[in-house]
């Protein structure tokens, strides 16, 4: 099933009119805590142009994945980097922690904390021998429609944060018992 309220590949016009980008929609009052967490990661953020938030590469990474006519990203973390922010917070995301998939990584231990995937033939644009980023669109109120990315951001209502991401050769990504 395609996740089409909360991955879209879409154009936020006031950032590049020309360019259409992959966006995944993250609610910040989410009862998933692997969300959550995402969410409080996006405050490591440094903002580069109004409204637009780049995250360190140890903060959060998103990787690509193509199985026939599906696209799929995954939004992994350090798992140290998240403990460490993890430790002004309550024992339910800390528990939760735990039990989140692990991903083999030569960096260190990544956890997994989001997945969607879409049925579609968008292939996306390389940017210096790199896949383009990841946009993360972080708003409060539940899953938003197809033509309401663009209007959030414009309105004020999400910020859009900036995820560097990877390729992943065909098929899904490894996963390490948790």
């Amino acid at each position: 099933m395609d996740d089409l309220t909360r991955m879209w590949i879409s154009t936020i016009p006031a950032l590049d009119p020309e360019s259409r980008e992959v966006i995944l929609g993250l609610d910040q009052a989410s009862a998933d805590p692997a969300e959550r967490m995402v969410c409080l990661l996006l405050n490591r953020g440094h903002e580069g142009e109004d409204g637009v938030f780049y995250l360190l590469p140890d903060d959060l990474a998103a990787r690509y994945e193509r199985s026939g006519d599906r696209l799929a990203v995954t939004v992994t973390a350090h798992r140290d980097v998240l403990a460490h922010d993890l430790a002004a917070y309550g024992e339910e995301l800390r528990d939760a922690l735990d039990g989140l998939p692990r991903v083999a990584s030569d960096g260190g231990e990544l956890v997994v904390l989001l997945r969607r995937e879409i049925s579609t033939d968008f292939v996306p644009a390389e940017q210096d021998g790199e896949p383009q980023p990841v946009l993360l669109l972080d708003h409060v109120g539940g899953p938003v429609g197809p033509a309401d990315p663009a209007r959030l951001f414009e309105s004020g209502d999400a910020s859009i944060a900036v995820v560097n991401a990877t390729w992943s050769p065909e098929g899904a990504a490894r996963h390490t018992p948790s």
